[in-house]
């Protein structure tokens, strides 16, 4: 499976979910170290694009492509189980300890669930802690230059 991650240039490599352990996010809380992915590239500029407006849209931007191996584990989710709130804006408590407890049971490497930001799109949660996660590679890494027209 070909994932895609669009990233600052300083936060590239290595691939490790310590930046979303810094912050959390919408599926992991402070201190839960989870990689977000996406599995198509206009998806991975989407669900940056609702964070900036054009006058805070940094130019350093990467779109890394994502290798995992078919025989990887993982868990695909559809919306029926996941918590009732799980779109909300901003991202409720739920949503982080239903991704912290993901991590935790470490039974799967990858967690495939749909996206808040793109109706029928899927994100591809990577548990940096699992054993299979040695067998994912970054394959591509290129400049990504937003296209200003977005934002107007």
């Amino acid at each position: 499976m070909e994932v895609f991650r669009l990233v600052r240039e300083k936060y590239a490599l290595p691939l490790s979910g310590k930046g979303a352990a810094i912050k959390g996010a919408r599926w992991n809380s402070i201190g839960v170290e989870l990689i977000y992915t996406v599995s198509n590239r206009s998806l991975a500029m989407a669900e940056v694009a609702v964070h900036f407006t054009l006058a805070t849209l940094p130019d350093d931007y990467l779109m890394m492509t994502i290798d995992i191996p078919d025989h990887i584990s993982k868990q695909i989710l559809a919306t029926d189980v996941l918590p009732a709130d799980w779109s909300e804006f901003p991202h409720p408590a739920t949503t982080q300890k239903f991704g912290d407890q993901f991590v935790i049971e470490n039974k799967y490497c990858i967690l495939i669930i749909p996206s808040v930001v793109t109706q029928g799109d899927y994100n591809v949660l990577i548990n940096p802690a699992h054993t299979d996660f040695k067998e994912i590679k970054v394959t591509d890494i290129v400049r990504f230059p937003f296209d200003k027209r977005i934002f107007n």
